[in-house]
């Protein structure tokens, strides 16, 4: 296969990490979700807690230039949310030069934007299927649980819109958008795999 990055947005519970891992052994190739969270907790010296908090505090208008981004990020005097997502844009940006992946989250598809390479799919899925997933495949609550995943998917568009100045999950921003509660998870990864093979 050529040089090629598939990035996976999704809604809490639609199956995109599931779909993310198995495309990417049926590939053969790379997969980063957490990983990318070590990686970026490695390079600053940070611990890897800095970043999962990161992700949920994101407030107001800010769109940062990833064009600019050196190896070493200067990062002065911003605060510690928009150092973090700078550190681990540099990261994703890396792990996509050295070869074929799939990356889940991130906003990688915003990051990657000016690579020719990439694969941008977006997975989502009707509420009581994602809140079915979340309660028998995540082990969330059932009594408080699609409060959580809504919670959740509100907090990642917020993060995404916050950092890219992007609307998340607008269909324009993917090649491939895909509702999983009409298709099976496994179904969905021979999709993504025939696309990837044909493109």
């Amino acid at each position: 296969m050529d040089h090629k990055i598939i990035t996976i947005s999704r809604q809490y519970g639609s199956g995109g990490r599931i779909i993310g891992q198995k495309l990417a052994d049926e590939l053969g190739i790379p997969f980063y979700d957490n990983e990318l969270i070590n990686l970026a907790a490695e390079k600053t010296g940070l611990s890897k807690e800095c970043f999962k908090e990161a992700e949920s505090v994101s407030t107001g208008n800010l769109l940062l230039s990833l064009t600019t981004l050196t190896p070493t990020v200067d990062s002065y005097g911003l605060p510690l949310n928009e150092k973090i997502f700078l550190v681990q844009s540099q990261v994703i940006k890396e792990v996509a030069e050295q070869g074929s992946c799939v990356i889940v989250g991130r906003s990688a598809d915003y990051v990657l934007s000016e690579n020719p390479n990439c694969i941008n799919v977006f997975i989502h899925a009707e509420l009581e299927d994602r809140v079915k997933r979340a309660v028998e495949l995540y082990g969330l609550d059932a009594k408080n649980v699609e409060s959580a995943v809504l919670k959740t998917d509100k907090k990642r568009a917020g993060y995404y819109n916050y950092f890219t100045g992007r609307k998340w999950g607008k269909l324009e921003n993917y090649d491939l958008s895909i509702n999983t509660s009409k298709i099976s998870l496994d179904d969905v990864v021979y999709i993504l795999k025939t696309y990837v093979e044909k493109r």
